[in-house]
């Protein structure tokens, strides 16, 4: 079992960044891959980012490509999601994933473990 905690969201202006942390715990979290999944109001989850336990290979969505760098540090056993350039349509609540292996899915079912969540509000 992995148990997944994401904080370092909040509200911030359009053109600004923020950092997410996804911290992990149970079983080594450094032979899991790690995704970034996003969900607004009324619309269905989506991925953002993918991470694979090495740390070399990532895979983005085409909306965030450029904008946002996930990393890990898997001394720590954490996850980045580092976030610039944000827009009001980057508002959402950012979910932190883990499946084991080292393919960058980008499909949410694939994920077995799910963190609780944090919001990320940009405004215009």
């Amino acid at each position: 079992q992995v148990q997944l905690v994401e904080s370092g969201g909040g509200l911030v202006q359009a053109g600004r960044s923020l950092r997410l942390s996804c911290a992990a715990s149970g079983r080594t979290f450094s032979s899991y891959a790690s995704g970034w999944f996003r969900q607004a109001p009324g619309k269905e989850r989506e991925f953002v980012a993918a991470i694979n336990w090495i740390g070399g290979s990532t895979k983005y969505a085409g909306s965030v490509k450029g904008r946002f760098i996930i990393s890990r540090d898997n001394a720590k056993n954490t996850v980045y999601l580092q976030m610039n350039s944000l827009k009001p349509e980057d508002t959402a609540v950012y979910y932190c994933s883990a499946v084991v292996g080292s393919y960058l899915h980008t499909q949410g079912g694939r994920y077995d473990y799910w963190g609780q969540g944090t919001q990320v509000t940009v405004s215009s």
